[in-house]
């Protein structure tokens, strides 16, 4: 959608693409781009089907010079009339990671490895969010690293940044009310790969080490493994100080990244570190997880840690809130750290590359 709504009014002819129920939020994003309803019917089931019977009738009559899937790590199709570029966020939900969760649908059950590479080596143009996912892509798919270009993501600086801190010791967000201090972690609550368990141990580590009255607030909806991390949570001794939110609106995520004390990302695979990049544009220092893409994303901006180890992980959270000079440069190397990330950059790359690929009829 951030790459929509910075496609210009002039020039090539962009038209979009999807589902009716997402008639109104493309309509509201680009309203100057004609939106193409591809079916009517929700579920996976139907989008998979559609993508491989429907996709390539719809181009060739539209006659595309071009199409771009936005997430193609979860959903392209195997034959396509037209050039294709595709993003590819991550490389988990196709291959999976040992002992890290998966993330199927019907799609990846019906097609299995040997044609999902098959079909990312058929796109013409491949973007990765990270080098991170790039290396993954090129080890696991075979698929030559000259045909894949990095292109990060952004942040959108004008919702996240820093703001003034008054002395309250409440934040107010409807429907929610945070006793401050907390310790944040805002992603889906899913196990073992978000590594919220070994997130509690550390945060009663901490406790026990500091006696800070810290709260730990655990931002995201129920997914996969959930109920592992609620007894987790359950059986802490200091599980008066655990916070479930269940879902949380993004609109209201800035407010939340803002009042906390430090923010830990824990997470043993991200495509893209995002929650870094919002935590650090709102002003917040970092403790994060020396894994997968994380270390790229923050840079020296934050804290490292082993995710693996819950020692480590609360050896962070006490350097970051007991020594205030470390809290404060995290805060300023953060800031400056998520600047470096913008939507603008990152859709004018992307539209280059489409048109780049379109011209090569």
């Amino acid at each position: 959608m951030n790459i929509i709504k910075r496609i210009p009014p002039s020039g090539e002819n962009f038209e979009l693409f999807g589902w009716e129920y997402d008639r109104f939020a493309y309509s509201e994003a680009a309203p100057h781009l004609e939106f193409i309803s591809g079916c009517s019917i929700n579920g996976r089931l139907a989008n998979s089907f559609w993508h491989e019977a429907m996709y390539p009738k719809l181009a060739k009559i539209r006659n595309w010079n071009a199409c771009f899937f936005p997430a193609a790590h979860k959903i392209i199709s195997f034959k396509s009339p037209c050039p294709t570029v595709g993003v590819v966020h991550d490389i988990a939900p196709w291959y999976g990671i040992q002992n890290l969760g998966r993330h199927r649908n019907i799609f990846h059950l019906l097609f299995p490895g040997t044609l999902r590479k098959l079909a990312l080596k058929k796109l013409d143009r491949i973007i990765a969010v990270s080098h991170w996912v790039k290396q993954e892509l090129a080890e696991i798919s075979g698929i030559k690293e000259n045909r894949i270009e990095v292109v990060p993501n952004g942040i959108d600086l004008a919702a996240f940044y820093p703001r003034a801190r008054g002395e309250e010791s409440l934040v107010l967000i409807q429907p929610f009310s945070f006793r401050r201090p907390y310790v944040l972690y805002a992603s889906r609550i899913e196990h073992p790969i978000k590594n919220h368990v070994k997130l509690i141990e550390a945060f009663g580590i901490f406790k026990a080490r500091t006696r800070y009255p810290h709260r730990l607030v655990l931002a995201g909806a129920d997914s996969r493994g959930a109920h592992v991390v609620k007894k987790a949570a359950a059986a802490s001794p200091y599980r008066n100080d655990i916070f479930f939110t269940g879902y949380f609106p993004a609109s209201s995520l800035p407010e939340l990244y803002s009042g906390a004390d430090i923010v830990v990302i824990p997470s043993m695979y991200e495509g893209f570190g995002m929650g870094v990049l919002e935590a650090m544009a709102s002003g917040v220092p970092v403790a994060c997880a020396r894994a997968a893409s994380l270390p790229e994303t923050a840079e020296h901006a934050a804290l490292y840690f082993n995710p693996h180890n819950a020692e480590d992980m609360a050896d962070r959270m006490v350097t970051l809130t007991a020594n205030r000079d470390v809290h404060r440069e995290c805060r300023r190397l953060g800031i400056e750290q998520a600047h470096l990330f913008s939507w603008d950059a990152c859709a004018k790359r992307t539209l280059e590359i489409i048109q780049e690929t379109a011209s090569e009829i």
